[in-house]
């Protein structure tokens, strides 16, 4: 993985391969290449490690200019970040391949490909791809064929597309389990891992199915399914602007992300507040007959998304009274499960293509479980079109690998879940209801209000920058917002953070808290709040430095080491979504007081689509 783009035109196809790479950067990688076939039929390579912009300048150096070609960011996967591993790779000079994903069965691929003389220049699964495929062609096959030939042998998952000097008016893709999609234009098409990569040339887009192949001409595209047998997709119209792929004022995506948010959370709080409260309608066609017929939630997940889940628990149990359990998708998918066919399954993704969760939902269902709910940033993704229900988060494009406002929408869409849950069950009282839906109403200026105070937190960034370790606390429905800012710190920061509920402090991790080990507080004024304090003396005991952020309203006292940040008036249940905000912020000051790349972070990608 990471980005794909791929175009065929009556021009030249370089500037666009070069700006749908630089609009999937957000992606992340380590290397970018492109490979064209020129006028004289040759296929030319061009690849670099580190950014872009490096490759871009080697490709006008060398003159390239084609109109068909394809083009890659690569996250190193199998074999280091060197100009070899990087994609596209070429076979015998004559074809050259891009892929995302992971191709299980390399190592048995490799051996008889090796058998049959090829070499292998690369440490890569892909290289193996590119070699089967020019075998194919060696036999007699056309570039189709060969392709769809070759995607039968191949185990694990993938997008990949193809160009061969043998043919150099069509391009061929296929898909399985990675998304792609192809882009229609005006005797022009391409295609494209991410809508974001072609919207400079077209909107109008045909998501490409699971085990679907697409032949791709100047004139036209041709869809085939697993089954090789021509098939009709429906073309959308993608509403992603090119505006919010663009930085404007901020110095970075995740700083733009961040104070997005309020109108983020208004949008996705929209339905809610045009429906005048809480409907089974707001989740799609079939919701009241599926929401009525189950008595449990099992949420799956991964990362940031995981632990938006373990704040709907809370939600879901006190609001809803029914019982939720929340798991990693990576590890549910590997385990035996006892099926309840009476449980709503929700899965959580920003991408909609989250390669385990897309695979702990296929295992859900194969036990027979079909109540599904996606909850999900991206239209016509994979695991939205593959769930019974779904509700979008309407968060707008997200370009920071760590994410910001998705998190804080996800949240909101559950706590929409938890009120329609407790509705249908006939467990909230339309006086209830119009308080929570007053709580919703009021909760984008309460993110505003929370946004206010980067200045503080600012500030207090640069005690923190010269730290390697760091712990957060909370309790309660704020223990998983404690999660989710040691996250953000670790992602962007690289400072070792941890976080535990606050109750724990003393069965173990207080024996790391000394002077030199800054201990991060989430600290409303609710129920829980006595109990907090009295953890917070333990750790000034033992001579550690606290980060408190509490509400307007919280009773603190600051001293030399108990440095304390009011956000506004304690909001009650939403107090989880304007507590996200300050530890968003202290991540992202941090980081740039510590002059890492907070958009880009080390040896992480935007979409996972691998194991």
């Amino acid at each position: 993985m990471c980005g794909i783009v791929g175009a065929i035109a009556n021009r030249n196809v370089v500037p666009v391969l070069v700006e749908g790479l630089n609009r999937l950067e957000y992606r992340g990688y380590d290397s970018a290449g492109i490979a064209v076939i020129n006028a004289a039929d040759e296929v030319r390579r061009v690849r670099r490690t580190g950014r872009v912009a490096e490759m871009a300048g080697a490709a006008e150096q060398e003159g390239l200019t084609a109109d068909i070609g394809i083009g890659h960011t690569r996250w190193a996967t199998h074999g280091g970040v060197t100009e070899s591993n990087a994609h596209p790779h070429v076979s015998f000079g004559e074809l050259a391949l891009v892929h995302n994903g992971i191709i299980e069965n390399h190592e048995e691929q490799r051996a008889k490909l090796t058998a049959q003389g090829y070499v292998f220049e690369s440490q890569t699964d892909t290289e193996v791809i590119a070699h089967l495929v020019h075998s194919y062609q060696k036999q007699g096959m056309d570039l189709l064929h060969a392709v769809q030939h070759a995607v039968k042998e191949l185990h694990g998952a993938f997008a990949i597309a193809v160009i061969s000097k043998k043919e150099p008016n069509r391009l061929i893709a296929a898909r399985m389990g990675c998304p792609l999609l192809i882009g229609l234009g005006e005797n022009e098409n391409f295609i494209a891992s991410d809508v974001s990569a072609i919207l400079q040339a077209t909107r109008r887009v045909i998501f490409l199915e699971e085990g679907d192949t697409a032949e791709v001409t100047r004139e036209g595209v041709v869809v085939f399914d697993d089954n090789d047998q021509v098939i009709e997709r429906e073309v959308h119209v993608s509403d992603v602007s090119l505006s919010s792929l663009e930085l404007g004022p901020y110095k970075h995506f995740m700083q733009k992300e961040i104070h997005e948010q309020p109108r983020a959370v208004a949008d996705t709080i929209e339905a809610v507040v045009d429906n005048n409260g809480f409907g089974p309608e707001l989740f799609g066609d079939g919701a009241e007959e599926v929401f009525a017929n189950i008595d449990r939630v099992k949420i799956l997940a991964c990362g940031t998304s995981y632990y938006a889940g373990l704040t709907a628990k809370y939600w879901i149990e006190s609001i809803a009274d029914l019982t939720c359990d929340v798991e990693i998708a990576s590890e549910y998918r590997y385990r035996k499960v006892v099926a309840d066919p009476r449980q709503l399954v929700v899965t959580i993704s920003q991408s909609g293509e989250t390669l385990d969760t897309m695979e702990a939902l296929k295992y859900a269902k194969s036990l027979g479980q079909e109540q599904t709910l996606s909850i999900c940033n991206v239209p016509e993704s994979a695991i939205p079109r593959a769930s019974k229900l779904v509700y979008y988060t309407r968060a707008g494009a997200e370009i920071g690998v760590a994410s910001t406002k998705a998190f804080t929408t996800q949240l909101v869409a559950l706590f929409t879940l938890a009120c329609t849950l407790a509705k249908v069950k006939g467990n909230l009282t339309p006086e209830e209801e119009l308080g929570y839906l007053e709580d919703l109403r009021q909760l984008p200026g309460s993110v505003q209000h929370a946004l206010n105070i980067e200045p503080q937190i600012a500030a207090w960034a640069e005690k923190f920058a010269p730290k390697e370790n760091a712990l957060f606390l909370g309790r309660g429905v704020h223990y998983p917002i404690a999660l989710e800012g040691a996250l953000k710190l670790k992602e962007i920061s690289y400072i070792h953070a941890e976080a535990y509920p606050a109750g724990e402090l003393k069965h173990g991790p207080l024996a790391l808290v000394d002077e030199s080990m800054p201990v991060v507080v989430i600290a409303p004024n609710d129920r829980l709040l006595e109990k907090v304090k009295s953890n917070i003396q333990e750790v000034r005991a033992r001579g550690g430095e606290m980060f408190v952020f509490a509400d307007l309203d919280s009773n603190f006292t600051e001293s030399d080491h108990v440095h304390v940040i009011r956000a506004p008036r304690h909001t009650g249940v939403l107090s989880p979504i304007v507590h996200t905000i300050p530890v968003q912020l202290l991540a992202y000051h941090v980081s740039l007081a510590r002059g890492t790349d907070v958009d880009k972070p080390r040896n992480l990608a935007k979409a996972v689509t691998v194991e």
